[in-house]
Order: structure tokens, then C-alpha cells, then sequence
């Protein structure tokens, strides 16, 4: 299920309440109240007893004269299946069980019945929806909504009446109002994908407890996220990922830090308040598009400055620094005795034009967004300050944040700002605050724009040999491999490693393998029993002769049979001491999360890592764009930059080792758990100085775990094509450039007939829209080949956008204007057709210009079946069903 049918829950033209009530503070008494209160459609009442309601009321469904759209149920748990079956028989294709109390055997019959007439649920134990353009309050909230363009959907139904008092309280309206209660049926994925094309929602706020179907929730939330906010508040801020475990990263599957990665991926923003919730959206709602990284604060108080400042540096917000241009050009309108640095205090006497002076100068840097912050003074009331800066302060694009301290003396001014569509906060914390989130958003959506390939470029891993040393380990009855395996393991994969010589438990055979490799050495204990080395005295490091060897073999041996004497030992591992003045120590790791599937960590390494925690996590794949994003996100990333005398670290290598990981993962369905630590890196370069890795013959990971999925390389195929060879493949997010360029060299006429506009120009968004795809919802097949310049050359496209039940995909199609005629438009709608049917989708549809001969030849010759589009005689609709009986 997904989107199927939804329109009959929210909006529908005829409503019934079984279980309508008269008793005193019953929910079937509050619900047909709600509903009776302002519902503009048709409303029926149901209950066997019949009470007075004032209105006529149906004994059961069979004297209502026609099934309702929709169905709100307060009946008692046992009456479920029954009433949803009889309501499903009936026509009825939506319900909202507020019932709370089903058992799992109730429930599930109570979904079986739904499942036959694909009639939709929401809830049970639910507080119910309301959308308020519609008058429509099928639930037990206590107060409406006020209508406007912000959906909420929580999965607390005491939040929802919480968050509908704070909301009425301070004027915010809301297209829609939902609780999922136990979302038996209707998720987060659904409303998602419904919220995200509803023309009435501007931004979709969320309160999420947990999340089921994760790739499910995963596209419909990027989807969602590409048209508008999405802003969450997420519970359950869990402990998890502090427990103990065998590895560094298997610690932390099911943590918390796993769903922040899903959220980053999916360009949504994750806040902590429900406050929080409505600063967020208040800001992007006129910021949305505001690609500012810093912040230039204008006020008539240093203390409220100081405030800015000192919440800008809490939360990682540059404040820009003043040119010395703009420094004289302040010197000019302002006292000698204001701040001259940012930020700009231009005192607490301030006249009107001061402000405005102030402000059209710092309007000037064009990357920084410009905090405005006002306490009230006798010299000047706030409002005619507002009225001044209005002109300047609400130029598009948005650059100015509103902060007018205090509350009766700067009531007018705020409310001027805000009607002029600006901003406004209470305090300067509040504020800067707003605008750490913004820049988070926009972070956020630069990952979800990403669609990296199952095989990164360059990478060429040996995959026979690394799945011989899995299939080794499992044959064995082993789920750790040794670490001269594992490291072996990483090589075949791409990380550089340190050699490794293995010995037997003998302390002599360690030293002849010392001088072989030359010294210094490193000497660890190698058991299959022992996954921490170093918790039982097992590592030995900077050896620098044959006696330090031995002696160090001997007292290893004697540590490890008095703290773990149950322990199987095979020897010991000699390697060489890498020694590096300026390296770091960082860890690389993997995991499968039991909800989103692999998982990448990064961080600071060594034997500290867990008490350091500095580290990141990421959804795979990873590609260097995302790679380098992970890097950014811990604080060992400033140290990595270099310092001093210290030069920056080798990022490539550390971008190369990611991606290896990320590879390993989509590959190898046997990995459960991959620990790089430490990985050693400085500005020469990275080597894995030990790892660990954990398999099952379960198969727990591998790209179908994904919860994003990877670019289809599989899909790549070679055609013949005019005497020569054309490659067709999936687009990419790299071939925008290429795909704008061949755009240009359209014929207008033809964009005319295929899209049915003219315009030449094209906008990157759009462009990004094109060629950064899911492609678990959508596919695009370019058809490309080498130019007279030596490189690709798009010829061709054709796509397919299915709708989120994969019931129907709409198909378009372009073939460069010199090029038509010759089959190739054939070829790719063959591909699509092809790859569609694979894909499950049940028909394939568009939509043509009745001028258009050659397309609507081309698609009669596919046996697609046309007839005339039922509202507009220049059209034709076309349609060819890709299933049996489809």
C-alpha cells in the first residue's frame, strides 16, 4: 500500500461516524460533534441503540443510502474485522479507527478485511486527522484547527492535542492534522508520499517514534523532501550505541545515530523540540533558498550582539568578518564609537535612517544572511524602525532574520515584519539557532542530490578472492575472521595494509619473522577467541630486536593464560611498526542495522575510540562527494585540515577506504561487521593498521539491504545502433552538464511536441530534478555516444515515473532533433518498456499531442491502445499494460 486511495480519507465528500454517541465526554460523542461542528459534506451517524443526535441514525450500514467515503469508527475492539468487511463490501475505501485495545489477532484480521478492498486505516488507537479547508475534524482532539500550509503527523496522539493547543494559541494554521496512532496500515512512507504532491502543503512536520518498511519510508521521503521541508522530531534518543560489543561499530546498530544518517541522507532535518519544530519551519519557509553560511548581526545593543555571538560559536555558525571597504563605508553613516566588527552595534540612540544605512551596506555581501536585532529605546519606537527597514529588509532573495527583544513596546514591529513574510524570533539564541538549521537543510539536501554508483570509479576490487576467504571462515563454523584474514580481506578490496607474518605461540618463530620484516615490529596475539587484543595485554608495539621479541612473546603468552585461559591461541602476528610523525589514528567501520540495513561509521580512532566518541555514520553507497561529507562531520576533520606545522592529511586515501567499505558492503552479503582501527593516516597517505571483520552465513548485508538504492550498473548495456555501438545506461547525477547540452540542441518545435513548452532555458533545479533520481521509483535511460570531441554525447532519453504503488508509470520521451527517424526512439522506449515489466509495474501511460504523428505511430506500433483525453480534444491518452491481466 501507499498512496492508493488516500484521497477518500482526506477528502472525502461524505463521512460516517460508527459509534456516534450522546453520552457525556464519550469519544463518539466528541467525534460526531467534531464533525458536525463544521464537516461541509454528507455525515451519517451510526449506532444499533439509535440516540438522539439530533439527526436521523442508522441502525447499521445497511440503511445508510449509499457507502460514505470514509468511515470513523469508536465501536469496541472485537467489532473491527466485521465492520471493516461490511464497509469494504459496501464501497467504503477509507477508515479511521480511533479504537484502542485491538489484540494482534484482532488486528490483523481487522487489515485482512481492509487488504480485499484495498480500504485504507488509519490507526487504530489513533486521536483521529483533520483538515481544516475542508472543515474536516474526524477525531476526539479537543479544539479545530486553523486552516494554512503546514501538515503535522505524529505518532502521539496525546502530542497532536498538545501541539494543536500551542499551535492555535499562537495563529499557526495547518493544511493537515494526522495521528497514525499504531499505523497499522497508513505510515509515515504513506503520508509522505500523499503530503509531498499536495498542492495545499507547504512544509510536512513529523513526530516519529519508530519506522517500519525502512526503504519504503527512505523514497517517499526523499521524494517528499526534493518538493518541500520535511522537519522531524524523532523520541527514543537511545543508549544503544554505548553497550558493549565485539567490534567498535557493531555497538552502535539500532542507535540513534543510525536514524540521524537516514534523516541526513534523505534531506529531511532532524530537530530535539517540538519548539524547535516551528522555528525550523517558520525559517525555511521564507529561507528555503538561501544558501548562506554565515552571518553578519546588526543591533542597537552589544550586550544582544554578544548573545548572537556567543549562540554562533555554540552551534557552529560562522559570523562573517567586515572587509575593510565595508568597515570605511560603515565609518561613514555610523558614530565613531560603534563596534567596527561584526557584530555591528550601532548604538542604543539609533535613528530610523541609521538602521537603514547599516543594513543596505551589509546587504552588500551576498553570502551571508543578516540577523537584525532591536531592543525598544525612548529615541525612536520600534515600529517606525520596522517601517523604515521594510523596503530593504524584505528584498528578494530573503536575506534578513527578525529579533525584536522585549514584548508590548516591539509588538507592532514584529507584527509588520512577519506580515511582510520575514522571520522573527523572540531572542538572538532563538535565532541563530533558526539559522543552524538551515544550513543543516541545506547539508542535508546536497546528500540527498547524490545518487552514488554500486561500484565507485577506480575501484576494481578482487571479488573472488575476498568471497574465498568469507566462504574460508564459514566453512570453518567461524564468524570472526583472523586478522591476517581480514586484513588480506581489505587488500583484495583496495585499503593499503601492513604486511602481516604469521607464527605459531612459539616466541622464537616471532623473532625470526621480526628479522625477516626488519624492526621496529609490532607483536599481537592472534586467537580467533580474542577480538579485543589490547584489553588482555595482546599488542606489543616499537619491538626494536630479536630479544625484545621474545622477551615480549613470553610475558603476552603468560597475560593471556591468567586473564583468558579459556582462549584458543594459533600464534602470534609480526608486522612492521609503521611510524609516521604526523599521522592520525582514524576508524573506519561497518554494520547492519536492523531497520535501514548497512551502515558506514567514521571517526577518531585508537584504543580510546569509545570513550573519545567522535565519529559519524552514513548510508551506503558512498560516493567521494558523500565520503568527504561523513569526514565533515566529526571533529577530527579540523585536525585532518592540518595545523601549524602539521600538514593536511591525504584525503583521497581516506575517500578510497570509504568507498572500499561502501563497496564491500553492496558486494559481499556476507559481511556483518568491518572494524578499521587504527586506520593510519597523514599527507603521504592511509595503511589499515589491524581490522577486524564479522561474517554470517545469513547473508545480513549486500546492496538489496540498502536502505538507499544504488545506482543500477547492472542496467549498462552496449547496443548496436546505425552501423556502430551507443552505450545505454540509467542517467546519473554526473550527467547534468551533458543532459543540459543536449537539451540545447533540441529543435524548439520538437520540446513543443514532447513537453509541451517552448521555453529553451533551463534551470539547474530542474536539471538536478532530471538527472538525480530514485531510482526505486523513477528510470531514466539515456542513450549516449562518443562526440566529435572525443567524449559521451547524449542522444537520447527516455523515462518512466511510476506512481509509489508502482501501479502506473508515465513514460517521456526525447531523441535529439538530427538524429530522429533512424529507430532510436524505438530503442529506448523498448528499453523502458523492458526494464518496467521487470520492475513489477502493472502499465505504462502518457500523454500526446494529437499533431504528433510520429510518436503516436510509434507507440501504436509498441501495441499501446489510444483514445482521446476525456478533457482536452488536442490530447490522447496512451496506454499499454505490462502484466498479465494488467
Amino acid at each position: 500500500m501507499s498512496i492508493r486511495n488516500l484521497e477518500f480519507l482526506f477528502a472525502p465528500r461524505h463521512v460516517a461516524v460508527l459509534g456516534a454517541s450522546d453520552r457525556p465526554h464519550s469519544v463518539g460523542a466528541t467525534v460526531w460533534r467534531n464533525l458536525a461542528r463544521g464537516f461541509r459534506g454528507e455525515l451519517f451517524a451510526v449506532n444499533p441503540r439509535q440516540p438522539d443526535l439530533g439527526v436521523p441514525v442508522a441502525r447499521d450500514l445497511d440503511d445508510l443510502p449509499h457507502a460514505p467515503d470514509l468511515a470513523v469508527i469508536c465501536t469496541p475492539p472485537a467489532t473491527m474485522p466485521r465492520l471493516i468487511a461490511a464497509l469494504g463490501a459496501r464501497g467504503t475505501r477509507a477508515a479511521v479507527v480511533v479504537t484502542a485495545g485491538l489484540d494482534a489477532q484482532q488486528k490483523q484480521a481487522m487489515l485482512d478485511a481492509a487488504r480485499r478492498h484495498t480500504l485504507r486505516i488509519l490507526g487504530p488507537n489513533c486521536i483521529g486527522m483533520l483538515v481544516p479547508h475542508l472543515g474536516l475534524n474526524a477525531s476526539f482532539a479537543h479544539a479545530d484547527a486553523q486552516p494554512g500550509q503546514i501538515a503535522f503527523v505524529s505518532q502521539s496522539g496525546a502530542l497532536v492535542t498538545a501541539v494543536l493547543d500551542w499551535a492555535n494559541d499562537r495563529g499557526i494554521g495547518f493544511s493537515h492534522f494526522v495521528s497514525l496512532g499504531e499505523h497499522a496500515d497508513v505510515d509515515f512512507g504513506d503520508m509522505l508520499d500523499y503530503l509531498g504532491s499536495d498542492a495545499r502543503t507547504r512544509a510536512i512536520l513529523m513526530y516519529v517514534e519508530s519506522v517500519t518498511a525502512p526503504r519504503k519510508f527512505m523514497s517517499a521521503a526523499r521524494a517528499a523532501a526534493r518538493n518541500k521541508p520535511v522537519i522531524l522530531v524523532k523520541a527514543g534518543r537511545s543508549a544503544q550505541g554505548s553497550r558493549a560489543a565485539a567490534s567498535h561499530t557493531g555497538a552502535l546498530a539500532g542507535s540513534d545515530e543510525v536514524f540521524d544518517a537516514a534523516i541526513s541522507r534523505a534531506g529531511m532535518l532532524r530537530v530535539n523540540t517540538l519548539h524547535q519544530l516551528f522555528l525550523a519551519v517558520e525559517l525555511l519557509a521564507c529561507f528555503r533558498d538561501n544558501r548562506s553560511e554565515r552571518l553578519l548581526v546588526l543591533t542597537n545593543g552589544g550586550g544582544a550582539g554578544v548573545m548572537a555571538a556567543d549562540a554562533a560559536a555554540h552551534m557552529g555558525v560562522e559570523l562573517a568578518t567586515l572587509s575593510p571597504d565595508m568597515i570605511a563605508r560603515l565609518d561613514a553613516v555610523l558614530p565613531g564609537n560603534w563596534s567596527r566588527a561584526n557584530p555591528v552595534d550601532i548604538i542604543g540612540d539609533a535613528p530610523a535612517q541609521r538602521y537603514v544605512d547599516a543594513l543596505r551596506i551589509l546587504r552588500e555581501d551576498r553570502d551571508s544572511a543578516i540577523l537584525f536585532i532591536q531592543a525598544p529605546t525612548a529615541i525612536v519606537p520600534s515600529e517606525t524602525i520596522a517601517e523604515a527597514l521594510l523596503p530593504l529588509a524584505s528584498e528578494r532573495p530573503p536575506r534578513v532574520l527578525g529579533c525584536w527583544l522585549g514584548h508590548g513596546a516591539v509588538a507592532e514591529a514584529r507584527a509588520r515584519f512577519r506580515a511582510a513574510g520575514i522571520p522573527d524570533y523572540p531572542t538572538p539564541e532563538e535565532a541563530v539557532r533558526a539559522f543552524s538549521f538551515l544550513r543543516q537543510y541545506h547539508r542535508h539536501q546536497a546528500e540527498l542530490m547524490e545518487t552514488p554508483p554500486a561500484l565507485p570509479a577506480g575501484l576494481a576490487p578482487d571479488l573472488d578472492g575476498i568471497r574465498r576467504l568469507v566462504h574460508e571462515a564459514l566453512a570453518a563454523g567461524r564468524e570472526w575472521l583472523t586478522e591476517p584474514q581480514a586484513k588480506e580481506l581489505l587488500r583484495l578490496a583496495g585499503v593499503p595494509v601492513t604486511p602481516v607474518r604469521t607464527v605459531p605461540p612459539d616466541p622464537m618463530a616471532a623473532a625470526t619473522a621480526a628479522e625477516a620484516l626488519g624492526y621496529p615490529v609490532v607483536l599481537k596475539i592472534l586467537s580467533e577467541d580474542i577480538t579485543h587484543k589490547s584489553d588482555v595485554g595482546g599488542v606489543r608495539l616499537n619491538l626494536h630486536s630479536a630479544q625484545e621479541v621474545v622477551e615480549a612473546a613470553r610475558a603476552m603468552l603468560a597475560r593471556v593464560a591468567e586473564r583468558r585461559p579459556d582462549a584458543r591461541l594459533a600464534g602470534f602476528t609480526v608486522q612492521p611498526m609503521v611510524q609516521r610523525r604526523h599521522a592520525h589514528e582514524l576508524i573506519i567501520g561497518a554494520s547492519i542495522d536492523p531497520l535501514f540495513g548497512p551502515v558506514i561509521l567514521f571517526g577518531q580512532g585508537g584504543i580510546a575510540v569509545e570513550v573519545v566518541a567522535d565519529r559519524a555514520l552514513a548510508l551506503p553507497p558512498l560516493n567521494v562527494a558523500l565520503a568527504e561529507s561523513l569526514i565533515e562531520r566529526t571533529r577530527i576533520a579540523r585536525l585532518l585540515r592540518g595545523y601549524r606545522d602539521v600538514p593536511p592529511a591525504h584525503r583521497p586515501s581516506i575517500h578510497t577506504a570509504l568507498l572500499a567499505v561502501s563497496q564491500l558492503l553492496a558486494d559481499v552479503p556476507e559481511i556483518a561487521e568491518i572494524d578499521i582501527n587504527p586506520l593510519v593516516v597523514d599527507a603521504e597517505g592511509a595503511v589499515a593498521l589491524d581490522a577486524r571483520v564479522r561474517v554470517s552465513a545469513d547473508r545480513p548485508g549486500g546492496a538489496a539491504r540498502f536502505a538507499i538504492r544504488p545506482y543500477p550498473q547492472e542496467l549498462v548495456e552496449t547496443v548496436a545502433w546505425q552501423g556502430g555501438t551507443i552505450t545505454v545506461r540509467p542517467i546519473r547525477p554526473e550527467d547534468e552538464a551533458q543532459h543540459l547540452a543536449f537539451l540545447e540542441k533540441m529543435d524548439p518545435e520538437d520540446i513543443r511536441l514532447r513537453i509541451f513548452y517552448s521555453r529553451r532555458s533551463i534551470e539547474h533545479s530542474e536539471l538536478a530534478r532530471l538527472t538525480q533520481i530514485d531510482y526505486d521509483r523513477e528510470m531514466a535511460f539515456i542513450a549516449t555516444r562518443t562526440g566529435p570531441d572525443g567524449r559521451p554525447e547524449t542522444i537520447g532519453v527516455v523515462r518512466g515515473i511510476c506512481d509509489p504503488d508502482n501501479d502506473t508509470a508515465e513514460y517521456g520521451i526525447l531523441v535529439r532533433s538530427d538524429l530522429k527517424g533512424r529507430g532510436l526512439g524505438r530503442l529506448l522506449m523498448e528499453r523502458l518498456i523492458r526494464y518496467l515489466r521487470g520492475h513489477g509495474t502493472r502499465r505504462i501511460v502518457g500523454t500526446v499531442l494529437r499533431e504528433n504523428k510520429g510518436m503516436l505511430a510509434l507507440v501504436e506500433r509498441l501495441g499501446f491502445a489510444i483514445r482521446p483525453h476525456p478533457e482536452d480534444p488536442d490530447l490522447r491518452c496512451v496506454e499499454l499494460p505490462l502484466q498479465p491481466g494488467g
